[in-house]
């Protein structure tokens, strides 16, 4: 061993024994056995332990190296990992390529590549000389959580490349197979520890422990979907980028097809939604992408998805069951929102116990009753909410759900507002709407604050230790220190974790104040045009709606909100604290932000089933949008509910494109 440069040997090892990580895990085609890795394993650990300073970052031996980690670093995403717009009919899918080729110039061809949509967590790497670097989660869009460690236990993700001094970032999509969702929870019933509901939600809770050694031992895998291209989009295609990820070592999902046309991508989706339940993993619909790198520049993209591909989601999965119970539920901005408590019933892989029955009139409409056989359903395979009742199933002696009066957390008295079914209760004293104020606050969306979840607010409410979120500024050791369950070291980590807060950029703590209509996006927006708190304060009406994207309801909504005192009083207390609430002029805030809403003139018509006409018509404002009551050729978009009449035959021969409900719902989100 001592006539050979250890060195040489330790990196011969490393690809040696990488490149039957890629043999097994990726193509599933081992050129060992097991106990000839583990010896080849053993032999590079003896050579690292005698060399420490020669451990290579590519080392198999480095896959489950990392220690426990309290927090994540932020990774700021560039360019923004992008959503992608949802469908769920074959005749938006047919709108889409509608759009495309309008998009481009007149009779140029368009070829799509269809993708199955795997239902996981993406996630981006970054590749430097060939060597993983980093590996973050996708968050925002914008930024997400640095969790290198977790990522490097995953086996299909490669720790060096296959090819020599590769720079590159790669997006893909960690999942949780079936065979290892079903041993971690035989495991936890075995423990008798509460059981995950499905794949997704076990895998996204596993990339997010903070020890690397759990993480490997949940057998988490990944697909590459995507190559971050350094700019030149003329030679390629997205499906040579597909063929240089595998090149390079990753795992690409087999089950994708070149389309010539529309017509193609509909076989392709037809024939996996029948064939979906044959994998070893969770999908939930089809990607759909133009294949021509140059094509998609071209078409470009709004704040949120890109203009030139969309995920057409497979039809919602059913289930029936009895409905045990309905509870009201307050959020933070009054509404209260009535839940149904059911008897559990597996839809789709997932094991559903409650599920929303979205407002009262809805409630009143479909006559859901205690004790009733009721259809359940998951909205795009997410959502569970109750559609329906079987009403030859309804047993003697049930009685309409009377929808209380006053408020089920204040007993103040509650406010129906004309033409809104959303009941809401107004009082600034609602203990209720505190709990959600302080949770959305401490979201990972708007503070972040780590460990602040909704049984440690409970305890700090019921111990009276705070009255608003600025309570938590003032909280002390030894009062953390002494509630339930929190060790010492929690208690630590949980004022570091409120403590590190204060370093949020302004537009996450605009988002974090819980104003009513002002979402992430739009709180962005107001902080880049407006630039600190006391500007959005005293911003008047006229103002506030010369901001792009800010439409009439959210500059009442602010111009209420500030007129009162107590939510003036509370903005001095977290500056008192140490708050950011001033933009950073050196950080880019806002970049090409939008919506599918922006400058669109919106014409609603029919029924809708799950919104009201009013509460529609807040939302596209809220987004940047116009609603008018005639279709006309300035009209962009027409929102069909069911029994749609004259507008919709309007809006077809002029040719102005038609959405329906699931389309307008998956826009507002």
């Amino acid at each position: 061993m001592t006539s050979v440069d250890p060195a040489e040997l330790i990196g011969a090892l490393s690809q040696e024994l990488n490149n039957h990580d890629h043999r097994y895990y990726v193509l599933a085609e081992p050129a060992i056995s097991d106990a000839e890795y583990d010896q080849l394993l053993r032999q590079l650990q003896e050579l690292e332990r005698e060399y420490p300073n020669l451990v290579r970052p590519d080392s198999p031996s480095q896959r489950v190296g990392g220690a426990p980690t309290k927090t994540f670093p932020t990774v700021t995403h560039d360019p923004p990992m992008l959503s992608l717009d949802n469908t769920y009919s074959e005749d938006d899918l047919r709108a889409f390529d509608t759009r495309i080729h309008g998009g481009l110039e007149e009779d140029e061809r368009v070829e799509y590549v269809a993708e199955l949509k795997i239902d996981g967590i993406a996630v981006s790497l970054t590749y430097e000389s060939s060597v993983l670097a980093r590996g973050a989660t996708r968050g925002s869009g914008s930024e997400g959580d640095d969790i290198t460690g977790n990522l490097r236990t995953v086996r299909t993700i490669p720790l060096s490349l296959q090819q020599p001094l590769v720079s590159i970032e790669v997006r893909g999509e960690a999942y949780m197979p079936h065979a290892a969702f079903e041993s971690l929870n035989s495991a936890r019933v075995d423990a008798e520890g509460p059981l995950f509901a499905n794949p997704r939600n076990a895998g996204a809770g596993t990339l997010k422990m903070q020890d690397p050694k759990i993480v490997a031992s949940r057998w988490m895998a990944m697909f590459a979907y995507g190559l971050v291209t350094d700019g030149d989009e003329s030679s390629h295609t997205h499906w040579d980028d597909l063929d240089t990820l595998q090149q390079l070592g990753f795992a690409v999902n087999e089950h994708r097809r070149k389309c010539a046309e529309i017509d193609d991508v509909l076989e392709f989706c037809r024939e996996w939604e029948s064939k979906r339940d044959d994998l070893q993993y969770e999908i939930d619909g089809v990607v759909v992408k133009v294949n021509d790198l140059e094509q998609q520049s071209r078409l470009g993209h709004t704040s949120k998805s890109p203009r030139w591909a969309i995920a057409y989601k497979f039809a919602a999965r059913q289930g029936t069951t009895v409905l045990t119970d309905i509870s009201l539920q307050v959020g933070r901005t009054g509404a209260v929102t009535p839940v149904a408590h059911l008897e559990p019933v597996s839809v789709g892989g997932t094991t559903i116990r409650r599920a929303s029955l979205h407002n009262r009139d809805e409630l009143v409409r479909k006559d859901i009753r205690v004790g009733d056989t009721v259809i359940v359903e998951r909205g795009g395979d997410v959502i569970p909410h109750v559609i329906g009742v079987i009403m030859s199933k309804r047993p003697k002696g049930t009685q309409p759900f009377d929808f209380p009066k006053e408020c089920p957390a204040c007993g103040q008295l509650l406010v129906a507002m004309e033409g809104e079914p959303v009941v809401r209760c107004v009082s600034a004293e609602c203990p209720a709407q505190l709990r959600q104020r302080i949770i959305h606050f401490a979201s990972r969306a708007a503070m972040d604050i780590d460990g602040m979840g909704p049984a440690v607010i409970d305890q700090l409410l019921e111990k009276e230790l705070i009255t608003d979120v600025s309570g938590l500024y003032e909280l002390k050791f030894e009062q953390i220190a002494n509630m339930e369950r929190i060790a010492d070291t929690s208690a630590n980590n949980l004022l570091e974790a409120i403590g590190d807060t204060k370093d949020r950029p302004f537009h996450r703590v605009l988002f974090g104040l819980g104003i009513r209509h002002v979402g992430a996006t739009t709180a962005t927006i107001l902080a880049h045009h407006l630039g600190s708190i006391d500007e959005v304060m005293d911003a008047e009406l006229e103002r506030l709606q010369e901001i792009p994207d800010v439409g009439p309801i959210v500059a009442v909504s602010l111009v209420e909100h500030f007129s009162r005192p107590a939510h003036r009083e509370l903005i001095e207390r977290l500056r008192s604290a140490g708050l950011t609430l001033v933009t950073d002029p050196t950080e880019v805030v806002i970049k090409d932000i939008s919506s599918p809403f922006s400058g669109k003139t919106v014409v609603l018509t029919g029924t809708l089933t799950t919104l009201s006409r009013q509460d529609a018509t807040e939302k596209i404002e809220s987004l940047g949008g116009k609603v008018t009551k005639s279709v006309s050729k300035k009209t962009d978009i027409v929102i069909a509910g069911t029994e749609a009449g004259s507008k919709l035959k309007k809006a077809t021969d002029l040719g102005v494109e038609v959405w329906d409900e699931d389309r307008l719902r998956s826009s507002l989100d």
